[in-house]
C-alpha cells in the first residue's frame, strides 16, 4: 500500500512539468492537457515562435513572452504577449497601417489572457480515470474573420482574438519505475475562425525520464521530456528539458516536423 501512494505521487509529480510555450500556459506544444503545475507555481517564458507555429495572422517569424500562475491546484491563469512587425501590406489591418519607416520593425504585441479550471482530478474515483481540464485562450477578445467582423458571447467589442479558442482536455499518466513517466493526452478544441481553423479531436503524449541511477549519462538524461501531438491541424514534436531542478527549463518544438521553434521558461514556487 505504502509503494503504491508513493508511486501515485511520483506520477502526480511528474505530470506538472509540461509548459506549452506558443500558449504560455501549461500543456504540450501546441494542444492543451490536463496536466497541472503544483499549488502557487509561477512560470515566466518566452522564445522564437517561427511562422508556422502562429495563427495565420504572422506571415513573418515572431517572438513572444508569458507569465503564468497556479493561484489553486485546479485553478491556472496566464498572460502572453506575441510581437507585432510592421508591414507595408499587413495581412489584419490592411494596406498603410504602419509608418513606412517601421516595416521590417517589431513595432507592437498582441495581448492574450488564458484561463484552466481543473474539473476532474487523476485517480480521483479509481486508479484508472484521468484528470479533466477545460480552458479558454484569447477569451477576452472575439474572434477575427477580416471585413466580416464577428465577435464571442462573452467579448465586448469585435477584437481581434487571434489565438481564441476553447477545450476540453483529458489526460492520463503511467509511471515506469526508476524510467520514467508516459502521459497520454486527448483533448476536443473549438473556435470559429475562417483564417486558423482549430475544430476537432486532438491526440498527443510525452515521456519524461527521470533515472534513480545517477550515473553521469543518467545525470544528463534525467529531465528529458519528449513530446509528440496532433493538435486537429498540424503533427508536431519537441522536447524540453529542465537544466537546474525543473526551475529552469528549455524547450523546442518542430511544427509540422520540421518548422524549429524554440524558448525558455522559468519555474518558481512561491508556497
Amino acid at each position: 500500500m505504502r509503494r503504491f501512494l508513493l508511486l501515485s505521487v511520483f506520477s502526480l509529480v511528474l505530470a506538472e512539468v509540461q509548459a506549452q510555450f506558443t500558449y504560455g500556459t501549461t500543456g504540450l506544444l501546441n494542444m492543451p492537457t490536463a496536466d497541472m503545475q503544483r499549488d502557487k507555481t509561477l512560470m515566466v517564458g518566452g522564445g522564437f515562435l517561427e511562422k508556422h507555429a502562429t495563427p495565420a495572422r504572422w506571415t513573418y517569424d515572431t517572438w513572444n513572452y508569458y507569465l503564468s500562475l497556479t493561484f489553486f491546484p485546479w485553478l491556472e491563469m496566464s498572460y502572453t504577449c506575441t510581437l507585432h512587425k510592421a508591414m507595408e501590406n499587413d495581412p489584419a489591418y490592411g494596406k498603410g497601417f504602419w509608418v513606412p519607416s517601421t516595416y521590417g520593425k517589431f513595432v507592437n504585441q498582441d495581448r492574450m489572457f488564458s484561463a484552466r479550471i481543473r474539473i476532474w482530478k487523476e485517480e480521483w474515483w479509481k486508479e484508472w480515470t484521468p484528470q479533466v481540464v477545460v480552458g479558454l485562450n484569447d477569451f477576452a477578445n472575439g474572434k477575427w474573420n477580416g471585413d466580416e467582423g464577428g465577435k464571442i458571447p462573452f467579448s465586448s467589442s469585435r477584437t481581434n482574438g487571434f489565438y481564441n479558442r476553447g477545450y476540453i482536455a483529458v489526460s492520463k499518466h503511467i509511471n515506469f519505475q526508476g524510467i520514467g513517466n508516459l502521459g497520454l493526452h486527448t483533448a476536443y478544441v473549438y473556435n470559429e475562425r475562417k483564417d486558423y481553423h482549430l475544430d476537432g479531436p486532438c491526440i498527443g503524449a510525452n515521456f519524461r525520464f527521470v533515472q534513480t541511477d545517477q550515473s553521469l549519462w543518467n545525470k544528463i538524461l534525467d529531465g528529458v521530456n519528449l513530446m509528440a501531438e496532433y493538435d486537429s491541424r498540424t503533427v508536431n514534436v519537441g522536447a524540453s528539458y529542465s537544466l537546474w531542478k525543473d526551475r529552469i527549463n528549455l524547450i523546442t518544438e518542430l511544427t509540422e516536423c520540421k518548422y524549429f521553434s524554440g524558448g525558455i521558461f522559468f519555474k518558481v514556487h512561491l508556497k
